[in-house]
């Protein structure tokens, strides 16, 4: 009886090394610049204001940031989050800066941008809506960016602030100019005697630091901030790979400094290359409650 003589197996090249490690690559690029860039995570907050009143205990808020239109968000998704922002019936929706892209390569130019930004945001069905500017709005035109959100019923707040009331009670929504590229007033952004809780809209989340530092930091319950991305490609064990400048100390999610509270929301939106990795597009749903 003939012995069994099995075929050999095939070697394993370098060739076939690198044909794998490029579909490989190929796959993940797919993956996070079409798949993951557009999952959209709803992450649900309750926040905790020991001056809260009881009119505003369960007031819902909605925070997008970090739009990036059109480089490099599309239409069609931004119009997908402002769908599923209205599916979520909130109180109020603030928006904390970044609504282009400075230098972008894309057709839209920052003023057909912004306009076009501003357009679909006007689609928000919630009445109480307000806007902070991020460091790319000032760096394509904080004018323009001004005017496509006021024009399309989305005030934005430069170094103010506005009292939010319900049944007769009040707390204070306050933003700053970006601290990234301008020199922000607080003093102005901040009452100086508040009848209630301070909620300050600032785009870069290091500022927090910087408000602490300040004689009305004190005044401050709680900050909401974008600009980071939460990294945008983060990978395991090791974190995101690039954060930008005034964005590495608190880089996502819910911070507690002293008596304010500091929120990173990961924006929707992706700067320098198409791609999100472990760090998904977020809309925040705070909610306010009584401490």
């Amino acid at each position: 009886m003939s012995g069994f003589n099995p075929e050999p197996s095939p070697r394993f090249t370098r060739r076939h090394f690198l044909v794998g490690a490029g579909a490989a690559a190929a796959g993940l690029a797919v993956y996070s610049g079409e798949i993951a860039r557009h999952e959209i995570d709803l992450v649900p907050r309750t926040i905790a204001i020991a001056n809260l009143p009881g009119a505003f205990h369960g007031f819902r808020i909605a925070q997008i940031s970090d739009i990036h239109l059109d480089e490099f968000t599309e239409p069609f998704f931004l119009e997908r989050v402002v769908h599923q922002v209205n599916t979520l019936a909130a109180d109020m929706v603030l928006l904390t800066g970044d609504f282009v892209t400075h230098g972008s390569l894309t057709f839209l130019n920052g003023q057909n941008a912004a306009h076009r930004c501003a357009e679909i945001l006007s689609t928000l069905t919630c009445p109480l809506r307000f806007a902070c500017l991020g460091n790319h709005d000032v760096a394509v035109s904080a004018p323009l960016v001004i005017y496509s959100l006021t024009s399309n019923g989305i005030p934005v707040l430069v170094d103010q602030h506005v009292p939010i009331e319900r049944n007769g009670s009040r707390f204070w929504l306050a933003a700053v100019n970006d601290p990234g590229t301008t020199n922000p007033r607080l003093e102005l952004a901040v009452p100086a005697r508040p009848d209630g809780p301070v909620i300050l809209m600032a785009h870069e989340p290091d500022y927090a630091d910087t408000v602490r530092a300040h004689p009305r930091g004190h005044l401050v319950d709680v900050m909401l901030s974008g600009h980071t991305h939460g990294g945008q490609i983060r990978l395991p064990f090791l974190g995101p790979l690039v954060l930008p400048p005034m964005g590495k100390k608190y880089a996502e999610g819910l911070f507690r400094l002293d008596n304010m509270q500091l929120y990173v929301n990961r924006g929707i939106g992706a700067v320098g290359i198409p791609f999100r990795l472990n760090c998904p597009p977020e809309i925040t749903l705070i909610t306010l409650q009584s401490a």
